[in-house]
């Protein structure tokens, strides 16, 4: 499973936390593909970080992404514009778990200034542990898991048909938040991974650098 995290510039001092509450929970290899410390450059903001998400999860670049703002509002909305998006607000370790079980998401958003107080870190070493603890949508209660899964069919399906293809909202986008997310190193490099399904979009993202 490759998790890739996704920091803006806001939340960019708790990115050493998530990956090491991530390391310390999962076997996944971590693609730390946003920024690091508040001094990275290009500055990233949640529009850019939703940007990338949705690119490695269409792409298949990445299984799940771990995102985020100060609130975790800002990243959720943007997040949610794409298809093949499916997120939720996580702010404790039992939406974690619901979220996974019942939803069955492949994108969280943390609220990472407000609230992020004494033992934060902690918070979300459980959260980690209790996000990927079960099979994602194995359902609860377990006796409305086949109503959850036809739910979470039919949202999967209503995504693909009230959105555009990821390429073609790529090539209306505002070319500066394209430039923006291909200078950064580690989401082109993760990118350049993903195989046959990333190379149309990495050659535009290329093309606009220029």
């Amino acid at each position: 499973m490759k998790i890739a995290v996704i920091n803006e510039v806001s939340a960019s001092a708790k990115n050493e936390d998530i990956v090491n509450a991530l390391h310390q929970t999962t076997d996944a290899e971590i693609l730390n593909v946003g920024m690091k410390n508040p001094k990275q450059n290009p500055l990233l903001t949640y529009i850019h970080t939703s940007y990338m998400a949705a690119i490695l999860l269409n792409t298949g670049s990445c299984d799940f992404v771990v995102g985020g703002c100060g609130t975790g509002q800002g990243f959720l909305n943007g997040v949610l514009q794409f298809p093949g998006v499916v997120c939720g607000l996580i702010v404790e370790p039992l939406d974690a778990w619901l979220f996974s079980q019942i939803n069955g998401g492949n994108c969280i958003s943390l609220p990472l200034n407000k609230g992020y107080g004494w033992a934060a870190s902690i918070n979300l070493r459980y959260i980690f542990e209790k996000l990927f603890a079960d099979p994602a949508g194995s359902g609860y209660p377990r006796e409305r898991a086949e109503s959850q899964a036809q739910s979470r069919k039919i949202l999967a399906d209503l995504s693909k048909r009230s959105h555009r293809e990821l390429t073609d909202i790529l090539k209306v986008s505002d070319p500066e938040i394209l430039k923006t997310i291909a200078c950064c190193e580690a989401f082109m490099e993760a990118l350049s991974e993903g195989g046959e399904n990333a190379k149309h979009v990495l050659e535009l993202l290329e093309s606009v650098k220029k």
